[in-house]
């Protein structure tokens, strides 16, 4: 069976990308990465791509007119390595409603909160102020609302008395890394499926809950 080709839209860094990665390098896992695509030029996850070698490619923002044909020459581009379906992985970009329905269905993201709570960009931020004792990361599907669309994977962290905002990343981060190949494994494989607007999992359920403070 043939693999899911994957392109990932990248901002920074690249730490969720080198976890998708690690994922597709083994030859079992059920999607490859065909192409990494950044609206940064010099974005160490470039780097990353090429230590892998993954094609990429830089499509810089500022050297267009507005956010539609910068985002058809994201389009075309994807088309062009023969790209199915999208992950965003760090992509610091807002996307429209034209390039989401696009790819309805076939976009996904990762965010570091338990939506739908604390969308946005400062999540962790959020979370401290408002003093909740988990937190956590998802993946979704993405639609035209930021931080929105139906729910893949979630991992839940707890959140610590003495927490400030990069502790607090750091944990989540270990789980986004663990759940991002996951639903990108399961969307592969034909076992997450979106029907009335929900994600329908065809995967085991895990059973019981994470409780903090502890009894």
């Amino acid at each position: 069976m043939a693999r899911l080709r994957v392109g990932v839209l990248v901002s920074g860094r690249g730490s969720n990308l080198q976890a998708l990665l690690d994922a597709a390098a083994d030859a079992a896992f059920p999607a490859e990465i065909v192409l990494v695509l950044s609206n940064v030029p010099g974005a160490f996850a470039l780097e990353r791509a090429a230590q892998a070698r993954v094609a990429t490619a830089v499509i810089d923002h500022k050297a267009y007119d507005g956010r539609q044909p910068f985002e058809q020459a994201l389009h075309q581009t994807l088309l062009d390595h023969g790209v199915e379906f999208v992950c965003l992985a760090g992509f610091m970009r807002l996307l429209t409603d034209g390039f989401v329905n696009q790819w309805h269905d076939r976009l996904i993201n990762i965010h570091p909160s338990l939506l739908p709570a604390f969308r946005g960009a400062h999540a962790h931020r959020d979370v401290l102020a408002a003093g909740v004792r988990l937190s956590g990361c998802t993946v979704h599907y993405v639609r035209p609302a930021m931080d929105d669309g139906p729910i893949i994977a979630q991992a839940a962290v707890p959140v610590l008395p003495d927490d400030d905002e990069s502790r607090l990343a750091a944990r989540v981060l270990e789980q986004e890394h663990r759940i991002y190949p996951l639903a990108l494994r399961l969307i592969a494989e034909g076992r997450a499926n979106v029907v009335d607007d929900r994600v329908r999992l065809d995967a085991p359920v895990a059973e019981g809950a994470l409780i903090n403070p502890r009894p």
